[in-house]
């Protein structure tokens, strides 16, 4: 079979959306798909480098999970969302800070600094994809921005939050992967950091590669921080919804990016 490219991945996907009132924009120099209303112009943008990682590994069921995608946020994006009466469905999401700060519609996004990698946004869920909220739906609605944030950490702490292992070079990494759209929310979780730091026996380092896996590590050796690493990196490229590549060590309730290089590290910034 040849190799899967950005050329053959915009034909399959333009090729499965193809009916819609929907219009396609190549962005060569980005190597990104745009798919947006003909009418609205609201649409979302894929990376085809990402879809075509996680296509090398599941196939087809990567690309019909695409698909399904844009068709949710196209279709939650051209309706009109209410707040008020949803305030259960409030979440914080971890985004990187490259990550717009306006809507499609060029209005400010809700969202606050986290570390020197990350911002916390905030969603409304709507089941099968979610809308992130803006000022212009604060406004709208009279909402307590305050108010919003302690809500949406409430609701944050009670998501469910399970964990697989499994121990490489005598370090031991644990990844949060509950498929509900918020698994690198959870490093927000402060409870359950704490917990997690009085059970660590080495260095506790975290990690918040894409959207959809919280990576928790025990690091015991030098191996592990390379070991830590490669696993970010891997992880970031294949997120249907990147955020860093890079991990942070956890101490004293303080996130930290850790930059590692070979056999040599250093926390922070130079």
């Amino acid at each position: 079979m040849a190799k899967m490219n950005s050329q053959k991945m915009r034909k399959l996907l333009e090729d499965r959306l193809t009916g819609a009132d929907w219009s396609f924009l190549f962005d060569r120099e980005k190597d990104t798909l745009r798919v947006e209303h003909q009418e609205t112009k609201k649409g979302v943008t894929i990376s085809l480098p990402g879809l075509i990682a996680k296509w090398e590994e599941k196939k087809e069921a990567a690309l019909d999970e695409m698909v399904y995608y844009i068709k949710e946020a196209l279709r939650v994006m051209n309706d009109e969302q209410q707040v008020t009466g949803k305030e259960k469905r409030i979440y914080p999401v971890i985004r990187s800070t490259s990550f717009p700060d306006k809507s499609n519609e060029d209005v400010p996004l809700i969202y606050d600094e986290h570390t020197a990698e990350t911002r916390i946004y905030y969603a409304l869920d709507l089941g099968n994809t979610y809308r992130l909220l803006d000022e212009k739906l604060i406004r709208k609605e009279n909402l307590d921005l305050s108010a919003v944030r302690e809500i949406a950490k409430f609701n944050l702490r009670s998501l469910p939050i399970s964990h697989k292992k499994d121990t490489v070079a005598g370090n031991d990494f644990y990844f949060v992967n509950q498929n509900d759209g918020y698994d690198a929310s959870r490093i927000l979780n402060e409870a359950f950091l704490q917990d997690f730091a009085s059970s660590v026996s080495g260095t506790m380092a975290v990690a918040v590669p894409h959207q959809d896996v919280l990576i928790l590590a025990d690091i015991q050796n030098e191996t592990g921080y390379d070991i830590l690493a490669q696993m970010t990196m891997s992880f970031f490229a294949s997120g249907r919804v990147p955020i860093t590549a890079l991990s942070f060590l956890y101490e004293n309730g303080e996130l930290e990016p850790i930059f590692i290089l070979g056999k040599n590290r250093s926390k922070g910034r130079d």
